[in-house]
């Protein structure tokens, strides 16, 4: 039987709870971004295990030059949370799981306290 995303996620999310004996543990997750793209990108991380996105509430972080970023998201430890990165106004134009969690992306998600991400560089 295949299970919707939403039943997976909290399936996910159930999951971590009881593992770590019903109460989860706060973590964090940095993550350092660069991107040499002449455009704005818009860029959001996803949870794999719960209904969650950083930075929320119908709201985006976005990379205009060609700086280093970092993102230093509040988690729960063994959450997975992936990112996903666009070109503003040009969604097919993407990195990692895309606009909206939406694409397969093999390795663009990370474990929630298993250390810091290395820096990442959304190339055109």
């Amino acid at each position: 039987m295949l299970l919707s995303s939403l039943t997976r996620r909290a399936l996910g999310a159930a999951l971590i709870l009881a593992g770590l004996g019903g109460a989860a543990q706060a973590d964090n997750l940095v993550w350092t971004f660069s991107s040499t793209h002449p455009n704005i990108v818009d860029l959001e991380f996803y949870s794999q295990d719960r209904n969650h996105v950083w930075p929320g509430n119908g709201q985006v972080y976005y990379i205009d030059d060609y700086n280093m970023h970092t993102y230093n998201l509040n988690c729960y430890s063994g959450e997975k949370i992936c990112y996903g990165a666009w070109v503003r106004g040009a969604s097919s134009t993407y990195w990692g799981v895309g606009p909206n969690n939406s694409q397969f992306c093999p390795d663009c998600c990370y474990t929630c306290g298993a250390g810091n991400v290395g820096a990442i560089n959304l190339k055109p």
